[in-house]
């Protein structure tokens, strides 16, 4: 009947169903490992050994790529075919010619040859290992063609191009497989999804950690080293090129063989690997005869077995190869890591950097400190149980998921406006003002407004003066979150010759006590944890007018300070000129005068000595001390200080002998610059300062009647600036910040 013919239905065609379930559930995961040089093959191995292992649960595919398949460098993939891996298959990717060119196209054919392997093994996962530039070219053919790729040993960082290759790898890769707690912390936050990330430890580590215990290592040394030598009296060398700085890779590899020579101990030099820089490399090795010098054994490849086996024995491992900082540390094998290349790994401590391996007796030093000690083995890269790991992460995988991967950033708080305005004003720097009675800080914003200034009396020791300066500089930092300013760094405006590159105030004026030869950078940076910029206030002046003032998009023009000293600044073809010892635009000891009065500098005749603040004090104080100065309604009174402005004053008054004194200073001024214009010949000249607005004729006068004709249109104008120093001292700080070069 029908009732009947219903329950027969559904009994019977889900059965089909259960049985494809099955199958799925029973389908091999087809892995392919593709290895493309001796060194990742030793991390791949044991993987491959344990895939192999487990035929009912994986697939195994093996691919060959790189320099495994070049005879210079051992045609390593012998030793694949010796472990009894069948090799799916073999491409020749390697254009010769070991420079960054050859590198590049070697990456391109990769990508040529690729596609068709891929297409035709479709695997479910792509194993790829590490930072080179072959395993690159892996993963992105493999992302391409949506092929989900596991990647081992990412988040690390070692200082070198394989950073931005193993990075690059990462954000193409869907799974991750890392060896320490750091690169996995890199990865999160490198916003890649925490739940794809295994801390599995190095695979390598599996074998490392039994291999020591073995006991035929003795047989091992002598086969490569000769019968003579004895454990821990031999020194392994693994020194690779720095692609991203070749030439100073190359000086510490013939600087490291020359010490090893000297050094006097049986060695085993292993070839460098393909990467740009090696073919020179190995010239430096032969040139130095090496291959046949009886402490020395060259060799191209040396089996993964027989290689820990070496270095777990050694007396010493030294060069710039990842085994030393990661491998050898199994073993407490003293290790001496030269230059750049593993900058920024995590090490044991067997390991000695010599990062600035510049000269041959710090190498041999650091093998004098080094060889034949013993460390206690580290753990940091694995415990020997990274393999099963990775095989069960292996089997979570769920290839029904979307294959598309999710990137896990993290939350930001939204901006308070996108208007360019906005942006404009908040972006501030911290600007400081070493002036000879104040101290000054201000928080000045990217359009030159003084948004907030802070003044002191500028103490007379240096401990108080750096620590008012950094009070001032906390209390405005704290101040610039509620006026919604953000502060890009310190900017400082000093009195004195200083050397801008290092920070540091050479000689001081004698104005400002216990300020030379001081380090302001350092103690500014550390304690504010900000960039900091110095110089001169002269030159800051010239800053300030090229970035706010009547300096903007001038390319040529000078900046004369007119203060209690005098001082300036130079900008030619738009950079601002130091000068070889930083001493370029001290205007105010140009010598107008061979008998002149005495200069704060110990010269006689300087502009200075005529024309600045103190110059006309002193004048002023004679005049009065004469009974010459003060005219009708003019009064001082006992306390007061006789100064500039009261012999100002006494020539607006008709005071013939104060009109005499600011004529010469005028004069003197003048005669500075026109030896200035004749000497760089500027298109503008900017007077700056309290004095400006009363020598900016004199000036002028004395140019028209002083300069050569093709000098004597140069423009002369009057600074609108209120605070030169405080606003150039901004203006280091904001042109570098902005990508203006400084």
């Amino acid at each position: 009947n029908a009732g009947s013919l219903i329950r027969h239905k559904i009994k019977c065609f889900p059965q089909p169903k259960m049985e494809q379930s099955e199958k799925r559930l029973k389908k091999q995961l087809r892995v392919c490992v593709a290895t493309c040089n001796r060194a990742d093959y030793s991390k791949l191995a044991p993987i491959m050994f344990g895939i192999k292992s487990h035929p009912e649960i994986f697939d195994l595919e093996v691919v060959v790529l790189g320099s495994h398949l070049i005879d210079d460098y051992g045609n390593t993939f012998r030793m694949i075919e010796q472990d009894e891996f069948d090799i799916g298959s073999k491409l020749h990717t390697i254009v010769r010619g070991e420079d960054e060119a050859a590198m590049v196209e070697s990456v391109g054919l990769a990508l040529v040859k690729l596609p068709d392997v891929l297409q035709r093994l479709a695997p479910d996962i792509l194993l790829v290992h590490g930072d080179r530039f072959d395993a690159l070219a892996l993963a992105t053919a493999a992302a391409l063609m949506n092929i989900r790729i596991l990647h081992l040993e990412g988040g690390e960082v070692s200082g070198t191009i394989d950073d931005s290759i193993r990075h690059a790898i990462s954000k193409l890769a869907h799974y991750h497989a890392v060896c320490t707690r750091s690169a996995e912390r890199h990865l999160i936050s490198m916003c890649e999804d925490h739940s794809r990330i295994l801390l599995a430890g190095c695979p390598s580590y599996d074998k490392l950690l039994s291999a020591h215990q073995r006991d035929y290592y003795i047989d091992i040394i002598k086969s490569w080293l000769g019968d003579a030598v004895k454990e821990q009296d031999y020194i392994v060398a693994l020194q690779h090129p720095v692609t991203t700085d070749i030439k100073n890779s190359i000086k510490i590899y013939e600087l490291m063989l020359d010490a090893l020579i000297s050094f006097n101990k049986k060695t085993l030099v292993l070839f460098p690997n393909i990467d740009a820089g090696s073919k020179e490399m190995v010239r430096v090795m032969r040139r130095k005869g090496i291959e046949q010098h009886p402490n020395f054994r060259a060799v191209k490849h040396v089996p993964f077995d027989q290689f820990i086996q070496l270095v777990a024995h050694a007396g010493c491992m030294i060069g710039n190869s990842s085994c030393g900082v990661r491998e050898a540390g199994a073993f407490g094998t003293p290790v001496i890591n030269l230059g750049t290349r593993q900058t920024g790994r995590e090490t044991g401590e067997n390991v000695l950097h010599v990062r600035d391996a510049d000269t041959h007796n710090k190498i041999y030093h650091a093998l004098e400190l080094q060889f034949g000690k013993r460390y206690p083995c580290s753990k940091i890269y694995g415990d020997g149980n990274a393999v099963q790991r990775i095989l069960k992460f292996m089997q979570t995988i769920d290839l029904s998921e979307p294959l598309q991967k999710k990137f896990c950033f993290p939350s930001v708080k939204e901006c308070i406006s996108q208007d360019i305005d906005h942006i404009l004003e908040t972006q501030s720097a911290l600007a400081v003002d070493l002036g000879g009675t104040n101290l000054r800080v201000a928080i000045i914003s990217m359009k030159g407004k003084v948004v907030k200034k802070y003044i002191q009396l500028n103490p007379k020791t240096f401990e108080e003066r750096i620590e008012l300066i950094l009070t001032m500089c906390k209390q405005a930092m704290a101040d610039a979150v509620h006026l919604n300013c953000r502060i890009l760094g310190v900017g400082v405006s000093t009195g004195g010759r200083v050397n801008p590159q290092d920070g540091i105030v050479l000689h001081s004026t004698k104005l400002i006590n216990e300020w030379s030869s001081v380090d302001i950078r350092t103690p500014l940076s550390s304690a504010l944890h900000l960039p900091v910029w110095v110089d001169n206030d002269g030159n800051c002046a010239a800053l300030a007018e090229r970035k706010f003032g009547h300096g903007k998009g001038i390319e040529n023009f000078v900046t004369i300070i007119t203060g209690t000293g005098i001082g300036g600044g130079i900008i030619q073809h738009n950079e601002l000129i130091h000068g070889s010892t930083f001493c370029a635009a001290e205007l105010g000891h140009i010598v107008v005068s061979l008998e002149g009065p005495e200069c704060m500098c110990g010269s006689h005749g300087c502009i200075e000595a005529y024309s600045s603040g103190l110059a006309l004090q002193r004048e002023a104080k004679r005049l009065h001390d004469e009974d010459l100065l003060l005219m009708e309604g003019m009064t001082v009174n006992n306390k007061e200080q006789v100064n500039a402005i009261h012999l100002i004053d006494a020539a607006c008054l008709g005071n013939s002998k104060a009109e005499s004194v600011l004529h010469t200073a005028g004069t003197a001024l003048g005669l500075g610059i026109v030896n200035i214009l004749h000497m760089i010949n500027p298109s503008l000249v900017i007077l700056s300062g309290v004095l400006a607005a009363h020598y900016e004729n004199p000036v002028r006068q004395v140019i028209s009647q002083r300069a050569l004709l093709s000098a004597q249109d140069t423009k002369v104008m009057v600074s609108e600036l209120e605070d030169p120093a405080l606003l150039g001292a901004a203006s280091m700080v904001l042109d570098y910040t902005t990508r203006r070069t400084y």
